[in-house]
């Protein structure tokens, strides 16, 4: 229930909004067993988990996390792996251990406690992932250590969703899985690449020609020369082409050079002969002026 964790996303009252999940203990001897419990509505608890507190005989505290067959399948239990015991082991040995029952109930919670809808499942995926498997080991098992925790769990049990919804049930939602660590296992493996098996056909004994190839193999080989002769008579088509191409634009370049010639040789004398040199001015010619006879 904690805000900032956000580690449940459970809503099984179907009102767009995360159950609030309460805790409820009981003890008898060395034995402490904690009920996680969803609050789905007046009255109304479907039991998540079960939290195993035993005491074993060297003094060693066993803890076993079980998940509710209706959530998570059969025998779907984690033990986690601690290097240092938690501190809450001191309060369950103690003098003044009492146990805990929730005083809260639907549509009355904690101060602390924010309502808020489910989040997309990638999403509270990754926040499992980055809360909770980063910093914690545990290990998956299918055998429930304590005989005793088994039979004060049906002393708090409460199912009022799982009977009104049968068809909810994990093995209704998964055939194809005993129990949660199956389902994520199968999960797994879908992703891992298969290996191809040994063909069943039975060898001849004759020796198989080095060069020989299936016919798919030889179609392709047909089909590759086929394209690859193909290409390069097209090559051959367009180099052919731009040769012309070519030849025609160097003839029409000689051409065009030829017709400039011309037509500048016969632009040069047109213009010589059109220009004329002024005339020099022809010298008078003086007549002598008659005598007279002396």
């Amino acid at each position: 229930n904690d805000p900032e964790k956000e580690l449940s996303n459970l809503d099984l009252s179907g009102d767009g909004e995360v159950d609030y999940l309460r805790v409820v203990e009981v003890s008898k001897g060395d034995t402490r067993v904690i009920t996680i419990q969803a609050v789905i509505g007046k009255d109304q608890f479907q039991d998540v988990a079960t939290i195993d507190v035993e005491k074993d005989d060297k003094g060693e505290t066993q803890v076993q996390v079980v998940g509710d067959v209706y959530i998570y399948g059969p025998s779907y239990i984690i033990t986690p792996v601690y290097v240092h015991p938690p501190v809450i082991y001191v309060w369950f040995w103690g003098p003044r251990y009492s146990p805990w029952r929730s005083p809260y109930y639907y549509r009355h919670y904690p101060p602390y406690y924010r309502r808020r809808p489910p989040y997309p499942s990638h999403r509270y995926r990754t926040n499992v992932r980055v809360t909770v498997n980063v910093n914690n080991s545990y290990r998956h098992t299918t055998v429930r250590t304590s005989k005793t925790s088994a039979n004060l769990q049906k002393k708090n049990s409460r199912n009022d969703f799982a009977k009104k919804n049968p068809n909810n049930s994990f093995s209704k939602r998964n055939s194809g899985a005993t129990n949660r660590d199956d389902l994520n296992k199968n999960k797994s493996n879908t992703t891992k690449p298969t290996t191809n098996k040994k063909s069943s056909v039975k060898s001849t004994g004759k020796k198989v020609d080095s060069n020989w190839k299936p016919a798919s193999e030889r179609d392709a080989s047909k089909s590759s020369t086929k394209s690859s002769t193909k290409s390069t008579q097209q090559n051959k088509s367009n180099k052919s082409t731009n040769e012309v191409k070519k030849s025609n634009t160097t003839n029409s370049s000689n051409t065009t050079r030829k017709t400039s010639d011309v037509k500048k040789t016969n632009t040069v004398p047109s213009q010589k002969s059109t220009t004329t040199k002024p005339t020099s001015k022809s010298k008078s010619v003086k007549t002598p002026r008659s005598t007279k006879n002396r």
